[in-house]
């Protein structure tokens, strides 16, 4: 298991290249080519994805008719209600969510150095999950109580992970996903220990949620997550400048003038945040974070931490997985956390393979 947890970023194409011929400067602004490239084709997939969700159901209409409902130009008052109430708030939470869980993953593997370093591997999934368990088996709990509960357990798992982690004050990265799956897998037990002394329906109410789902979501949830996203998600992308110092190694970056432990700790609150909210709004939602920035990485080959195309990958992700959940077995609905967890399990499967032969 050691060969695996100490994958380092070099393993996902971070390094930096010389190749100017790649880049554009667009007032004052250097872009990458294959950057702006994918970025342009995810955000072309979250369109249809968001159309294709709005459109499909038990009330189907074309994608012009759903435009139109969207926006009000239609005299369908029974399709404006599909569209406005019952589908919309489910569309811009996986869009959210998956946005949050892309920018976490991406903060994660770039504090660790290593590919597996994403919060559903080293713990922080899980501890949210244990926070919102114990919510609705110990103290019933209400949705609001639930959410509150998984940013809680997020939080303290968070904590206790930083805490082992610290060596001689600082960080320790090497030690950062080796202590996070031990945590992960204290916190599953528990998780586990929990559904089996609860009652039959406090065990089904857990275990619904614990699948990740976007059923019954309300503009109220959605409310809640997009503006914590909209202040955190900013906040990543201004903390992603000395973090692209900070993978070459603490010392050069203290040289260049980086408080590198300042920016760790600010860097860890904003991650463990978005995938707090991202359990509280949807239950954990497995391997988007893990598989989000390294498919956006891959894929554009640029250098750079690429925090923007990780966000707009996990929202595409989300998205796409959460109409499949929806339809394929139509009418009954899989959570989106049963195809998110297939589609990432072979994922990790590959990139372990990847890494046991190299």
């Amino acid at each position: 298991m050691t060969n695996f947890a100490v994958a380092t970023t070099s393993d996902t194409g971070l390094q930096a290249t010389t190749n100017t011929s790649r880049f554009r400067t667009i007032a004052g602004i250097r872009l990458e080519r294959n950057t702006v490239l994918l970025g342009a084709i995810l955000v072309a997939i979250v369109f249809v994805a968001m159309i294709g969700a709005l459109s499909l159901g038990d009330y189907p209409m074309t994608a012009w008719e759903t435009i139109a409902n969207l926006f009000g130009f239609s005299d369908d008052y029974l399709g404006q209600f599909f569209v406005q109430s019952q589908r919309l708030p489910r569309v811009m939470a996986t869009i959210a969510v998956g946005a949050a869980l892309g920018v976490s993953g991406c903060i994660f593997q770039q504090l660790s150095g290593n590919t597996l370093g994403s919060p559903d591997i080293i713990g922080f999934t899980t501890g949210s999950a244990t926070g919102a368990v114990v919510t609705i088996i110990v103290l019933d709990g209400s949705p609001i109580a639930t959410a509150v509960g998984a940013l809680l357990g997020g939080a303290g798992s968070a904590l206790a992970v930083y805490a082992l982690t610290l060596s001689n004050g600082k960080l320790s990265a090497a030690r950062l996903v080796l202590v996070g799956i031990g945590m992960a897998s204290i916190l599953s037990a528990v998780n586990a220990l929990l559904m089996v002394k609860a009652s039959i329906n406090a065990a089904q109410t857990a275990a619904q949620w614990l699948a990740g789902s976007f059923n019954a979501t309300t503009w109220g949830e959605v409310g809640f997550a997009l503006s914590a996203i909209l202040v955190l998600v900013p906040a990543a992308l201004l903390l992603a400048r000395p973090l692209s110092v900070m993978i070459t190694g603490d010392d050069l970056a203290i040289g260049l003038g980086v408080d590198v432990e300042r920016r760790r700790r600010e860097l860890m609150v904003v991650g463990v945040a978005l995938t707090a909210i991202s359990v509280a709004v949807a239950g954990p939602i497995a391997f988007v974070a893990l598989a989000a920035p390294q498919l956006a990485r891959r894929i554009s080959r640029a250098p750079g931490i690429g925090m923007g195309n990780a966000a707009l990958m996990g929202a595409a992700l989300v998205a796409v997985s959460d109409i499949i959940a929806q339809r394929i077995f139509a009418p009954t609905q899989l959570p989106v956390g049963v195809v998110t967890g297939l589609l990432g399990g072979v994922y990790l499967v590959w990139l372990l393979g990847r890494q046991w032969r190299k």
